[in-house]
């Protein structure tokens, strides 16, 4: 087991200073962990962004953070759905629009555990349309700005990386064959854990040092991921879960990316969230990364096919 950095009681967001002046750009933050980050984030006096699929939802989330900190924060929200590139186009050119710097972008939105097999509107397996291909999109629009700001891409994975598969699925990536909630779940977050490594040794090929990239990962976390997307019996799995020690508050679940997005001399090469039991709760630090999500040939091959996809090259 690695030797936590922090101590013992791991990363806490007391370490975060003031963060007036900087900017984050955040996707999914009106409940879970993207809601927490909003909420220390803009506490400590950041500019936040929020890329949301609900403008209702938005809206009484900025009026719930004002009234909880304060009329004066610095929090707006810009309407985007992951699961349509229009969309995901559209929100990011919004954003260089609307901001001068990225700070840190963290990509918190997902999807998980669709019980029945669906495709977006692009033609994708939903769940990997989503956190995959969407946050991919995203992430290459803003890199401009975020590398004008020498800022941080922060890539939200799961520990479920390591519960399916344990490789992508080029010849069927769509799951036209054996679709399972849980493979196709595992495979999207192995893939945006995969790309973010990618995104490291392409910056470091280019001799590009003012973008850092980092993956990271909540834990075991109450939030209503589950009960948005999952089936009727996940939904019971996990709300029985949500009532032992295997789980945590969706705060904690938010400090992994806090810390990536804050942090100074975080090493990029190393995996972070909870340290505890299963890597499902406990202090936060770097923890194992079990190698096939750092595999070269196949991520390589991940990154060469979604930009094909998605007809985005990086401007690297």
């Amino acid at each position: 087991m690695k030797k936590n950095k922090f101590g013992k009681e791991g990363w806490m967001p007391s370490r975060i200073k003031s963060l007036k002046g900087q900017t984050f750009v955040i996707t999914g933050a009106t409940s879970g962990t993207g809601f927490e980050a909003a909420k220390i984030l803009l506490s400590k006096g950041a500019k936040v962004v929020m890329l949301n699929r609900n403008p209702k939802k938005s809206e009484n989330t900025i009026s719930l953070l004002k009234e909880e900190l304060g009329k004066d924060l610095e929090i707006s929200a810009i309407q985007m759905d992951l699961s349509e590139q229009t969309s995901v186009k559209k929100a990011a050119a919004e954003v260089l629009k609307t901001v001068t710097q990225i700070d840190a972008l963290l990509c918190n939105a997902a999807i998980a555990q669709v019980p029945k097999r669906q495709l977006t509107v692009d033609g994708w397996e939903s769940q990997m349309g989503v956190n995959h291909y969407g946050h991919f999109t995203l992430q290459a629009i803003l890199f401009p700005l975020i590398e004008k700001s020498k800022g941080r891409i922060v890539s939200v994975g799961s520990m479920g990386y390591d519960m399916g598969l344990k490789t992508i699925k080029f010849d069927d990536l769509n799951w036209d064959k054996d679709y399972t909630p849980n493979n196709a779940y595992s495979q999207s977050k192995l893939a945006q854990i995969m790309s973010i490594y990618e995104l490291q040794k392409r910056l470091e090929l280019a001799g590009n040092t003012s973008v850092k990239a980092y993956a990271c990962h909540p834990g075991s976390s109450r939030t209503a991921l589950i009960s948005t997307s999952g089936s009727f019996m996940m939904r019971i799995i996990f709300g029985l879960m949500k009532l032992s020690p295997l789980t945590q508050p969706a705060e904690n679940g938010a400090y992994p990316q806090l810390m990536c997005a804050t942090e100074s001399d975080l090493d990029q090469n190393e995996f972070y969230g909870p340290t505890g039991r299963n890597n499902w709760v406990g202090p936060v630090g770097a923890h194992e990364l079990k190698p096939h999500a750092k595999d070269k040939e196949v991520s390589r091959r991940l990154w060469e096919l979604s930009e094909r996809e998605t007809g985005i090259q990086w401007p690297i």
